[in-house]
C-alpha cells in the first residue's frame, strides 16, 4: 500500500499525492557541477536554441500560423504529430524558468493561441477546412498524444512561473478532450499514448477530478480493440491486452511505456494497487528480457517495438532515444510509488547510456536510434538537411521526425528533480551528481545537503551536511546493483567504515552541520556476459565500468581496421586507460574477406592475429571523432563449444 504524500516542492514534473517517497523539486535539488552540470548548461545555452530556430526552419510553428490565416490545409509542414514537438520545446522552456530562453517561450505562447478553436480544440493537422475531420484517425492522427504534450507543458509552466497563457491554452485543450471524450462522447483511445499521464499531472497541480477520471478511463479503454488492426497488429499500440492483463510491455516501444507511465500515475492517484503491481509486472519482465545493456528498449526498425523474449540483436537495435526517456519516466513513478532501488539503478543505465548518448557534445545534434554494434562507417549529415531518423552513423541535427531532441531536452532541464526524494523519515539519494539539496522534513524540520563526487568517472560520494534538525534522522544512499565491495561510513574520529551490500545503505543519528557521509563504489572496468538466450551476442562479452557501458570505436584501432576485427581475451581484466578509457587485451584478427566463411569445428584453426591492446570509450561518447564503425559486444579470442567468436 502507498502513503499519502505530505505537501512539497511545486517545482516537480511529478508531483503524486501518495507514494512511498516524495520527489524533491527543481527548487529543492541544485546540481552544481560535474558530468549533468556540463550537459545541462549546454542543453539551456545551445540546445533549446537550436531546436527552436529548426522548427522555425521547417515550418513546424509556422503550421499555427498557417491555420489562423486559413491557409494551414495546403501550406502545413511536418509530419501530423509536429505540433507535439513545438510543445515540448516549450516544457523544456518552463522548467529552465525563463533562464537562457530570451522570452523565447511567450513568443511562441503568442503563436500558438490565436489557433486554439473556441470550444479548445487545437491541432494543426486536423479539423479545419481542406483537412480530415476532427478524432478521424485515431490510430495515426495523434491529436490526443499532442494534447499530452501540450498540456505537460502548462504544467510546467505553472509550476516554474506561475499561472500564464500557456497553462490556459493547456486547460482549454483538456476540458475539451473531457467533453469529447468523456462519458457519452467519443468511446476511444489515442494510438499514440500520452495523454494519460498528462491529465494526471494536471488533475494534481489543479485539484480538477475530471482529468483524473478522464486519465483512468483512457487506461481502462485501452486493450478493447477500439483502435482498427493494423498490419503491425493491435499490439503496436496495446490495444490487444487490457493494461492489467498485460504480463510484458510490448508493441512500440514508446507507446508502451507511456502508456505504463500513465497507468502508475492513475494507479497512485486512484489507490488501485492492482493496476500499480500489473505495471511492476510488466517492468520486471521487459527488464528481464526486452532490454539492451544499455537500458535501451526496442529491437525492431519496422515498427520501432519490442521484439520477443532476448531477441535483441546489437546492430538491429532501435532503443529510440524517446524510449529511453520514457523508460526514465516510469521507473521514477516506480521509485515514487514503491521506494525500491532497482527502479533507480535503470534509470541511472539508461540516463547515461541512452539519453547521454543521443546529443552531441555542442547540443546541436542527435541520434535518434542508439545501435550496440555499427558496420559501416557513413557519412557526415549535412548541417542544414533534415535526416533519416535511424541513421546512426553519426549524429544529425535534425530530422524529419524529431520528437527526440525536443525529448532530451526536456528531460536535461529537468533533471535535477531525478536526484532525490523525502520521507517520513529523512532524505534518499538515488542519481549521483554534484548537487546542493535544501527540503522541509515532517514537522518542518529543514535539511541541507552538500553532495560532491566525480561520479561516474569516480565512485566516491560524499554528502555533507550544512543544516540539520536537533533530532535524528535518516540519510539514505542508493548502492546501485553493478556494484560490489561498496563501502559507507561517517568520517571524522568516530566514523566506522562498514560494507554495505547492494540496494540502500543508510545513516540514521542526530547529523550536526559539518558532518560527512561517503559512500564508496568501486568503478574498476569488468567484463559482462551476455544471457546464453540472447542469441544474438552469445559468444561475446561487454565492458561496463560503474553505471557506463563501453564500446570499441574503429578511430582507435590501427591500421584503419574495423571493429569487426576485433577479438578480446576475459581471462585478463579490463583496465583503466588515460582519460576515460579502458584497455582489454585482444587481437586483430587478420582479414579473410574471399575464403569461405564457414568451417568444421574440428577442422584447422583459423591463423592467430595481431595482439594488441584494444582501447574502449564510453558508449556515450561514440560518433563524436567523425565516421566510425563500432560495437558493444565484443568477440571472444577463443571460440566456446559451438564455434561462436570463431
Amino acid at each position: 500500500m502507498v502513503k499519502e504524500n505530505t505537501a512539497g516542492s511545486p517545482l516537480l514534473p511529478v508531483a503524486p499525492t501518495r507514494g512511498r517517497l516524495r520527489p524533491l523539486g527543481l527548487d529543492e535539488v541544485r546540481i552544481t557541477g560535474g558530468f549533468w552540470a556540463r550537459r545541462r548548461h549546454t542543453n539551456a545555452t545551445a540546445t533549446l536554441d537550436h531546436c527552436h530556430d529548426w522548427m522555425e526552419r521547417v515550418g513546424w510553428i509556422g503550421n499555427f500560423r498557417a491555420a489562423v490565416e486559413g491557409r494551414v490545409h495546403r501550406d502545413r509542414r511536418g509530419r501530423e504529430f509536429a505540433d507535439s514537438d513545438v510543445y515540448k520545446l516549450l516544457e523544456a522552456m518552463a522548467w529552465e524558468g525563463g533562464r537562457h530562453t530570451g522570452g523565447a517561450l511567450d513568443a511562441v505562447t503568442e503563436v500558438i493561441a490565436p489557433a486554439q478553436e473556441p470550444d479548445g480544440y487545437l491541432n494543426t493537422a486536423f479539423g479545419r477546412p481542406g483537412q480530415q475531420p476532427r478524432y478521424s484517425d485515431l490510430e495515426w492522427g495523434h491529436e490526443l498524444y499532442c494534447y499530452g504534450h501540450l498540456i505537460q507543458a502548462g504544467v510546467a509552466q505553472t509550476r516554474a512561473l506561475g499561472e500564464g497563457e500557456l497553462t490556459k491554452i493547456a486547460r482549454r485543450a483538456a476540458d475539451h478532450v473531457c467533453a469529447a471524450f468523456g462519458p457519452g462522447g467519443i468511446e476511444g483511445v489515442c494510438g499514440h499514448p500520452e495523454i494519460e499521464t498528462a491529465l494526471v499531472e494536471l488533475a494534481r497541480v489543479t485539484g480538477e477530478q475530471r482529468y483524473l477520471d478522464q486519465a483512468a478511463l483512457f487506461v481502462a479503454r485501452r486493450g478493447h480493440g477500439t483502435l482498427a488492426d493494423i498490419e503491425f497488429g493491435r499490439a503496436y499500440y496495446q490495444d490487444d491486452i487490457p493494461v492489467r492483463d498485460a504480463t510484458v510491455l510490448r508493441g512500440h516501444a514508446v507507446r508502451a511505456l507511456y502508456l505504463a507511465a500513465g497507468a502508475v500515475d492513475v494507479a497512485v492517484e486512484t489507490g488501485d494497487d492492482a493496476l500499480l503491481a500489473a505495471v511492476v509486472r510488466q517492468w520486471e519482465t521487459t527488464v528481464a528480457r526486452r532490454t539492451y545493456l544499455t537500458g535501451g528498449m526496442g529491437s525492431h526498425h519496422r515498427d520501432e517495438s519490442f521484439g520477443d523474449d532476448f531477441v535483441l540483436p546489437p546492430d538491429r537495435a532501435y532503443s529510440e532515444t524517446c524510449a529511453g526517456v520514457a523508460s526514465v519516466m516510469l521507473a521514477w513513478r516506480l521509485l515514487l510509488a514503491t521506494g525500491e532501488p532497482r527502479f533507480a539503478d535503470l534509470a541511472e543505465r539508461t540516463l547515461f547510456n541512452v539519453v547521454a548518448t543521443s546529443p552531441s557534445q555542442d547540443g546541436r545534434a542527435f541520434f535518434y536510434a542508439n545501435t550496440l554494434h555499427r558496420r559501416r562507417r557513413g557519412t557526415v549529415p549535412r548541417p542544414d538537411a533534415e535526416s533519416p531518423r535511424a541513421e546512426s552513423s553519426l549524429r544529425a541535427p535534425w530530422f524529419a521526425v524529431s520528437c527526440c531532441p525536443t525529448n532530451v531536452a526536456r528531460t536535461l532541464a529537468l533533471l535535477p528533480a531525478y536526484l532525490a526524494t523525502a520521507d517520513d523519515h529523512g532524505v534518499q539519494l538515488h542519481q549521483y551528481a554534484d548537487a546542493e539539496i535544501t527540503t522541509v522534513l515532517t514537522g518542518g524540520h529543514e535539511v541541507a545537503l552538500r553532495v560532491r563526487t566525480d561520479y561516474p568517472s569516480g565512485g566516491t560520494v560524499s554528502v555533507r551536511i550544512a543544516r540539520s534538525p536537533d533530532r535524528p534522522w535518516t540519510l539514505s544512499l542508493r548502492v546501485p546493483a553493478w556494484t560490489g565491495g561498496a563501502t559507507a561510513w561517517l568520517t571524522g574520529p568516530d566514523g566506522v567504515r562498514r560494507p554495505v551490500a547492494q540496494g540502500t545503505a543508510e545513516v540514521t543519528r542526530l547529523f550536526r552541520p559539518g558532518d560527512e557521509i561517503r559512500l564508496d563504489l568501486p568503478v574498476a572496468p569488468r567484463w559482462i556476459t551476455p544471457d546464453p538466450r540472447v542469441d544474438a551476442v552469445r559468444g561475446t562479452v561487454a565492458v561496463q565500468r560503474g553505471p557506463l557501458v563501453y564500446c570499441a570505436e574503429s578511430v582507435d584501432l590501427p591500421g584503419g581496421r574495423d571493429v569487426d576485427a576485433v577479438r578480446v581475451d576475459p581471462a585478463a581484466a579490463p583496465q583503466d586507460g588515460p582519460g576515460d578509457t579502458v584497455v582489454v587485451p585482444g587481437e586483430l584478427a587478420a582479414p579473410r574477406d574471399t575464403e569461405w566463411p564457414y568451417a568444421p569445428l574440428d577442422g584447422p584453426a583459423a591463423p592467430p592475429g595481431e595482439s594488441a591492446g584494444i582501447v574502449l570509450v564510453p558508449y556515450h561518447s561514440w560518433a563524436g571523432r567523425g565516421p566510425s564503425t563500432m560495437r558493444v559486444w565484443l568477440p571472444t579470442a577463443q571460440p566456446d563449444a559451438t564455434g561462436a567468436g570463431r
